[in-house]
């Protein structure tokens, strides 16, 4: 079993995929873990990961510039089924559009933008930066768990689905703000698994051992 983790120039992506290798270990599951930019490796792997960090605009243009990277992602993961997981930005960039520093397309696969972060509390600095308490909303085998474990956050922009069922955690930040969204075979979070210990590394256990 092969998980690609994506490599579109954004940071990151040996973090990650350590990360990815404890959790699979720690579970018992026999997987190879893959950084690739690669389009066919991407068609061949039995699980996705995106990560990402920097601006949504950068990181969806990036991903496009990759040959045949989107046209990849559509097939296995709309059509195939095959599991996916975004994270940070690359949970951002499954939205439909981001006002990172413009206006930018998205996958589209969580219909909604993504907008800058603005907490009702003035004392609360933009970006979230920090470990935050994360309330699950709907009961998902990838954040089972989760439910009021501290993870670790690291963004200025936040993503707001046009469905609310799409929402699958918040974090209390001056107000609710989505920390995690999911549909079918695809789920992204907000916070960073890799760096957030034992939560982090339940997460990814979870992904590698999930039948969607």
């Amino acid at each position: 079993m092969v998980i690609a983790v994506i490599d579109y120039g954004s940071g990151n992506l040996r973090s990650a995929a350590k990360a990815l290798e404890r959790a699979a270990a720690e579970r018992g599951v026999s997987e190879e873990i893959v950084v690739t930019a690669d389009a066919e490796v991407v068609r061949r792997a039995d699980r996705l990961v995106l990560p990402g960090v920097g601006a949504f605009g950068d990181c969806s243009q990036a991903l496009g510039a990759l040959p045949g990277m989107r046209e990849a992602l559509e097939e296995r993961v709309r059509e195939a089924g095959v599991p996916f997981l975004g994270i940070c930005v690359g949970m951002q960039v499954m939205a439909g559009a981001g006002h990172e520093h413009g206006d930018f397309l998205g996958l589209d696969w969580i219909h909604g933008a993504v907008v800058p972060l603005a907490p009702s509390d003035p004392d609360l600095v933009v970006p979230q930066m920090g470990w935050n308490s994360l309330a699950v909303e709907e009961e998902h085998p990838v954040l089972a768990g989760l439910g009021g474990q501290d993870v670790y956050f690291a963004h200025s922009y936040v993503m707001v689905p046009a469905d609310p069922a799409d929402v699958l955690a918040t974090v209390d930040y001056g107000g609710p703000q989505t920390a995690a969204v999911g549909r079918d075979n695809w789920i992204g979070v907000q916070f960073h698994p890799e760096k957030s210990q034992a939560a982090g590394l339940r997460l990814l256990g979870n992904f590698v051992t999930w039948t969607p």
